[in-house]
This record gives C-alpha cells, sequence and structure tokens, in this order.
C-alpha cells in the first residue's frame, strides 16, 4: 500500500548557514544538450545523458588535454537519472520510456519497467540500487510531462511517487505518493532508508526501509536554500544535493492559494518563455540530516544546476539547461 510522508519535523530538519563560494575551474562542452544527471565510476570518469537520448562517458575531466567524450548508448527517449551497477550495467530513469537498463559493454537497451499500476510509467526522475538487487526509483509528476515541468511546480500537483521494483519482477510497486514533484534519489550508508529530494517543496523526505519506521516517510531536511534536483552519493561520503534554482517567495505564496488559482498560473508558466536564474549552487548532507557544505555562486555562467557528484578530486555539476559540464572545485573537509 502507498503512503503519504508525515509532515512531522526531526532535530537537524532545517538548512542553515551561509554559503560558502562554489570555485568553478572549467566547462567541458558535450556537443549536446541537458545533460541532466552526472554520476562517477570508480576511474573518476563521468557519465551523463543528453537531451536527444544519448549517453555519453566523460574521462579526463581535470586535465583538458586528456578530456575524451564518448557515446556509450542511445535511449530512444530523453534520460534522466542514472545508476551504474557493479556488473558493467547502467540503469537509466528515462521520462518517455520508463527503466531502463544499458549494458556498457554492448550498448543494449533493455527496458525493465514501463508502466505502474495500470498506467504508462513516464516522467522517470531518479533512480538507485540496493545491495540486495532492489530498486527504488521516483516519478516526479503524474500530471505533468518533462517538456512542462514548470507546469507541476507552478500547481503544486503533489502527484510524484517513490516506486520500488523487485529483483525478479516486472511491475512497480508504489510506496510513496502525495509527493511535490518527486527527484533524486539517495540510500543512507547503512541501506536503512532513503532520502527523496521534493522539489516542489524545497524539502528532503526520509523512507524508513528497516526499522521501528519501516514503511513510513518523514520529513528529512527542510526549508532547504534552494529547490533540490538530483541527489548523489560519494562511497563513504555525503550525499551532494544539486539546487536546480532559488527559493521564489512568488511561487510559495501562489502555493497557499486555491486549486484552480494555481491551475490557471500552471497554464499560463507552460507558454511562457524560460530561462533560469542565473545561480549556482549544491548542498552536502550527512545520514543525520546535517548539512556539511553549502556551496553557492551568484552570478554564475553555469545556470540551473540539476546535478552533483564526485570525480578525480572534484566536483562535477550537470544541467539540463547548459549544453555541458561544469568542473568545480570541492570544499575542505569538515572533519
Amino acid at each position: 500500500m502507498a503512503h503519504r510522508p508525515q509532515e512531522a519535523p526531526m532535530v537537524h530538519s532545517r538548512a542553515t548557514g551561509r554559503p560558502t563560494a562554489l570555485v568553478s575551474r572549467r566547462f567541458v562542452p558535450l556537443d549536446g544538450r541537458g545533460p541532466e544527471d552526472v554520476v562517477a565510476d570508480s576511474r573518476g570518469r563521468v557519465l551523463t545523458g543528453l537531451e536527444d537520448g544519448r549517453i555519453v562517458r566523460v574521462e579526463g575531466i581535470g586535465d583538458p588535454d586528456r578530456t575524451r567524450v564518448r557515446v556509450l548508448a542511445e535511449t530512444g527517449g530523453r534520460p534522466l537519472g542514472l545508476e551504474l551497477l557493479p556488473d558493467d550495467g547502467l540503469l537509466v530513469c528515462d521520462a518517455r520510456r520508463g527503466l531502463l537498463r544499458i549494458g556498457l559493454d554492448d550498448g543494449v537497451v533493455r527496458v525493465l519497467a514501463d508502466t505502474v499500476a495500470g498506467e504508462p510509467l513516464r516522467f522517470c526522475s531518479n533512480v538507485v540500487a540496493l545491495t540486495d538487487g532492489t530498486l527504488y526509483f521516483t516519478v516526479s509528476s503524474r500530471s505533468y510531462p518533462l517538456e512542462q515541468w514548470i507546469g507541476d511546480l507552478v500547481e503544486h500537483t503533489g502527484t510524484g511517487r517513490l516506486l520500488r521494483l523487485a529483483p525478479g519482477e516486472k511491475e512497480p510497486e508504489v510506496l510513496l505518493e502525495g509527493l511535490q514533484f518527486a527527484n533524486g534519489l539517495a540510500p543512507a550508508a547503512d541501506e536503512s532508508f532513503l532520502v527523496v529530494a521534493e522539489t516542489g517543496e524545497r524539502r528532503l523526505t526520509r523512507y524508513w526501509l528497516a526499522g521501528p519506521k519501516q514503511g513510513r516517510g518523514e520529513t528529512f531536511l527542510d526549508d532547504l536554500p534552494g529547490q533540490p534536483d538530483n541527489l548523489w552519493r560519494a562511497p563513504g561520503g555525503p550525499i551532494w544535493v544539486a539546487l536546480a534554482g532559488p527559493r521564489v517567495a512568488a511561487l510559495e505564496l501562489l502555493h497557499r492559494r486555491g486549486p484552480a488559482l494555481r491551475h490557471t498560473a500552471a497554464r499560463l508558466a507552460v507558454r511562457a518563455p524560460f530561462r533560469p536564474p542565473a545561480t549556482a549552487g549544491a548542498i552536502a548532507v550527512d545520514d543525520e540530516g546535517r548539512v556539511l557544505h553549502r556551496l553557492e555562486r551568484r552570478r554564475a555562467g553555469f545556470r540551473m544546476v540539476t546535478s552533483a557528484c564526485e570525480a578525480d578530486g572534484r566536483l562535477v555539476l550537470g544541467s539540463i539547461w547548459e549544453r555541458g559540464i561544469a568542473v568545480c572545485d570541492l570544499p575542505a573537509s569538515t572533519d
């Protein structure tokens, strides 16, 4: 049975503190638009998906003379969230085709799930694989397609979902629903819970996989300084939370109005020209919900940061808006 997340706050539930500068070192062009999610393998190579359906791998991100971009596969749709598997496979949330698996050795694309609860699986957003082989993934909206994502944020539909696909199963199970634009996903270090980004609520939600609260959702970290997008966990490190845009007070005021007004505003928003603000940001959090780093750059040349990962001793940023990835300095350790 699907549940709605509880609203009760926790200790360390609010993201506070002054930001430090996000220092960008170089921009790596990709001959394509929209590297929405970036993930890194054990050799420091970065994988991402582009608007035209290509999955590419970037090698040598720290050295312009060694940087190479290689096309690994094409999904035939629009790849968003990625998850590397230990058997040289890649999980892909494709906004049009559903949950996919790609063999990185041969480029073969296989559909793992394309329906849920009797309806087509659309706007699949981010995915993680746990050690027991279970896959968890998010659906951002059941009301708007990817191309009209801003409509869901404006209308505040609350149609996002967290899904589970057990090993050997073909039909996902709905675990949480009523999420406000469910997006990034990351596991706790011990896999006792998942953290889900709710972009439309500026909130991270925790879903318990074990313990006395198993099967329940609750607030993990709220009042974020921006709109959270993809999440990524460094092995043995923190959860990186990409901030796709700053807080918008007018939008939050609209969310407190009635559904008819929000619906009308959303219809206008999907038709209006859109250009993201010139800001870039990300935060890193631990499993207690503490903010370890808060990075921000205003008047940034790289806009709408939708993902962040560590690779080759650097912080790499992806963006659904840009035509490449940004390579930045990692912040100093807080230890």
